[in-house]
């Protein structure tokens, strides 16, 4: 499983050198610290379901000696890897041009990648092959953009939410939101070994 893991960066080798220009455009353009780990987090994972999509890939690998199982669990893995390593270059980069920014940023913008792959990664089994990955890209965009005036709109307009929330301890906040997202990240993973097990390619 580790091979596959590994398959996905060898093959990104060439995009992976756009990787570090495509960050410090965020970075050198001041976009918020939330959105520059986000974007990172979603770069090589959604590019490998990208490549796959294009060159039909899953074929192949459904020729290795792999089961289905550990094809969609090196999938998760890797991407909780691949984000892990992004948050650590985008956080060095941060430092080394003095831009401002906390663990809440990392764990927001961690925490929203993991909810969106939750939705998205499960399409790429779910759907035609084709235009799924300018459907979630296009998700994603739109995303980015109607989120925050929802949560503006929420806090102005629903203060039992407001309250609720600024009675909670940060500890128990970040937890539970921890928790759910862990949760949810699980039930995706669940739901896309199923349906890849009964795919036929």
């Amino acid at each position: 499983m580790f091979n596959l893991m590994r398959r996905d960066l060898i093959i990104q080798k060439w995009q992976l050198l756009v990787f570090i220009p495509f960050i410090l455009v965020f970075i050198l353009t001041n976009s918020h610290p939330i959105l520059t780990f986000l974007v990172s987090s979603f770069y090589i994972p959604f590019n490998a379901y990208y490549y796959d999509e294009k060159a039909e890939t899953n074929i192949l690998l459904n020729s290795l000696p792999y089961t289905r199982k550990e094809i969609i669990a090196s999938r998760y893995l890797s991407a909780i890897v691949c984000m892990v390593l992004s948050i650590v270059l985008v956080s060095l980069f941060l430092f080394v041009f003095g831009k401002n920014f906390t663990l809440t940023h990392i764990a927001i913008g961690s925490g929203l990648f993991l909810l969106f792959a939750s939705f998205a990664f499960p399409l790429f089994y779910l759907l035609k092959q084709g235009h799924i990955f300018t459907i979630v890209l296009i998700s994603f965009l739109v995303s980015v953009a109607v989120i925050p005036s929802v949560v503006d709109y929420l806090m102005d307009y629903m203060p039992m939410i407001t309250n609720f929330i600024a009675s909670l301890s940060t500890i128990t906040l970040y937890t539970g939101l921890a928790l759910g997202v862990a949760i949810l990240y699980a039930l995706s993973w669940g739901i896309s070994t199923i349906v890849y097990q009964r795919k036929a390619f």
